[in-house]
């Protein structure tokens, strides 16, 4: 088993759902962590609770966990371990891939348990992490 680092992000995400083919409302790009996917049937993001989106279903109060990477494309089963390793104590997980690393979101309340059960598995929690802050053009020259 790989040992993985964690952080935790701050602050707390909620986890949206748009019919396909709607427009990403502008707000979304001035955050410096959100997720989009869009597939044949829909168009989820993932974006922090302070910001302030109309979406058709949304479920809030995640808190993210990010595997400090990079992470290289060669390591096998590290969603699946961390996956498995949180689903056997009933966690569930909404995950997230990039090119570098992965991120597991989990419910709020259960983020001190989903911490107590990776670090029993062997990771390490790193710290309390705020995404960095990205610069926002100023259009209003």
């Amino acid at each position: 088993m790989r040992t993985l680092i964690f952080n935790v992000l701050e602050p707390s995400f909620t986890i949206h759902r748009f019919e396909r083919g709607c427009a990403i409302p502008e707000q979304v790009f001035a955050s410096p962590f959100y997720s989009i996917s869009q597939t044949e049937d829909e168009l989820s993001i993932v974006a922090p609770e302070t910001i302030q989106i109309e979406s058709g279903k949304s479920d809030c109060g995640w808190r993210a966990l990010k595997v400090v990477g990079p992470l290289d494309f060669a390591l096998t089963g590290i969603l699946a371990q961390v996956a498995t390793t949180l689903a056997l104590e009933e966690i569930s997980i909404f995950a997230i891939s990039t090119f570098d690393t992965d991120y597991f979101l989990v419910k709020g309340e259960n983020l001190e348990k989903a911490k107590k059960v990776l670090v029993t598995a062997g990771h390490t929690i790193g710290r309390l992490k705020e995404p960095s802050k990205k610069k926002v053009p100023n259009n209003n020259k």
